[in-house]
Formats: C-alpha cells, sequence, structure tokens
C-alpha cells in the first residue's frame, strides 16, 4: 500500500504543529521501500507518523485537516473503519513494550482480536511472525516464558512480530532502535532491509547514519514542515535546500 498527502495541517488547540505538509505536488510515500523522516527534536516528525493511523485521533483538542490517502482511500472521512486502518497499518514504538504475558500470547494477541481461536492457525502464525521478525530460533524452546525476560533487542523484535501478527499493509516505526545497543540496531536494520520487500515502511529516526543505511527516500522536517523530500542518497549528497545541508553536515540539530 503507498500513501498519499495532500495540504496535511494538524493542530494541537492554537498550537500548529504541522504546516502544508504535501502542499504543492502531494507527498507519496512509495510501496515496499522504506522512508525515514528526520530532523530536530520536536520538529513534528513522530507527530505525522501518527497520522497514518490516526493515533492523534486519542489527543484532546487535535485538529486535522488536508487529505491523507492510503490505497486511494482517504483515512479522514467519516466513513473510515478504524480498527481495519489500525490493522493495516501496524505500529512500532521507541521502547520496546511487550505486554507482560508469554512471547506466545504476545504474538497471538492481535489475531485472537481479530476472530482467530484455533490452536493450530494461532500456532502458524506465532511462528510465521517471530521467523519474519528473525526471533524464532532464539525463542521457539520457550514461547510460554515471560516476554519480559528477553533482552532490549529481543524484545523489539517481539513488538516487531507483534505487529507483522496482525498481518499489516504499512509498518510505522518510531525510532525503533533508539534505546537499543549497536549490535541489536544492526540486526533491527537487517530485518528493516528484508520486511520491505512485503512491506511499505515509515521510519522516525534520529540516526542520520541509519537513514542512509536502510531508507530509500528520506523526508527533513523543521517546524513543523517538510523542508525537503527526496531519494535518500540525493538528501545526503546534494541537497537541493541549504537548511537540509546544514543539518545533514551537523551544522545543527
Amino acid at each position: 500500500m503507498s500513501i498519499s498527502i495532500k495540504n496535511c495541517d494538524l493542530f494541537y488547540g492554537d498550537f500548529h504543529a504541522l504546516k502544508g505538509i504535501g502542499r504543492d505536488e502531494g507527498m507519496e510515500i512509495s510501496e515496499n521501500k522504506v522512508t525515514a523522516f528526520i530532523g530536530p527534536s520536536g520538529c513534528g516528525k513522530s507527530t505525522f507518523i501518527r497520522v497514518f493511523n490516526r493515533m492523534n485521533d486519542l489527543i484532546q483538542n487535535c485538529k486535522i485537516t488536508g487529505e491523507i490517502t492510503i490505497d486511494g482511500q482517504n483515512i479522514y472521512e467519516k466513513s473510515t473503519d478504524i480498527t481495519q486502518l489500525r490493522k493495516n497499518v501496524g505500529m512500532v514504538f521507541q521502547k520496546p513494550n511487550p505486554f507482560p504475558m508469554s512471547i506466545y500470547d504476545n504474538i497471538a494477541f492481535a489475531p485472537r482480536t481479530y476472530g482467530i481461536k484455533k490452536r493450530a492457525q494461532l500456532d502458524e502464525i506465532v511462528e510465521r511472525s517471530l521467523r519474519q521478525a528473525a526471533l524464532w530460533d532464539e525463542v521457539s524452546d520457550r514461547l510460554k516464558k515471560s516476554a519480559l525476560g528477553l533482552s532490549g533487542g529481543q524484545q523489539q523484535r517481539l513488538c516487531i512480530a507483534r505487529t507483522l501478527a496482525a498481518e499489516p499493509k504499512i509498518i510505522l516505526m518510531d525510532e525503533p532502535t533508539s534505546a537499543l545497543d549497536p549490535i541489536s540496531t544492526g540486526t533491527i536494520e537487517d530485518l528493516i532491509r528484508e520486511l520491505k520487500k512485503t512491506y511499505t515502511i515509515v521510519i522516525v529516526t534520529h540516526n542520520m547514519q541509519q537513514a542512509t543505511r536502510i531508507s530509500d527516500k528520506t523526508a527533513f522536517f523543521l517546524m513543523g514542515e517538510v523542508i525537503e523530500y527526496d531519494k535518500t542518497r540525493q538528501i545526503f549528497s546534494n541537497p537541493k535546500d541549504k537548511r537540509t545541508e546544514n543539518y545533514v553536515t551537523g551544522r545543527f540539530g
């Protein structure tokens, strides 16, 4: 699934958090690619990523205007099935957040929510999701043990597996490796490269080296605006906007 954004503005009360994203030609996030959002803290990256699964709906006095379409459907129309939207658009957060239950039950949670009860079917989903998240070989002999006993990197891969179990089309990742050590970070990055063959991935990252390693396109955010959006190689080697150049070369941020 691809995402299209036109004239997106977002307000928290009187605060204008996102300003005219996709104002002119629109902004397209391509299917089966990794799109990275970079920029200094507080510039709107995490707010914007939450637009795609309507998580900002949960925030009081949040108002969104413009058009956000996924697979051709405007997700802010009143007729939108938000449960189905969040099934199609999974999310992995900054800090691993496994549920305080077994590894198996973490992965089976979403399928059970969507009505799958047969043990054989759940077993298949749990194994497939853990294999996709490159975790099966490490945990297959302790599926009944608490997920809280896993290392930080394993917990994050478990959270990715839990997202995959819902069979999404798009995966949002909000700084998924910022709490992890370099080895776990490398494992997650390898996983993202593999997952993009099947999923559309949008990642918020403060790590510009990470953006260059794993993303196909990069958007640079500053004070609620997208300053530049292009192929990652272009953004980092020959940006068109001086503000982008200053950021990616470390002059500010």
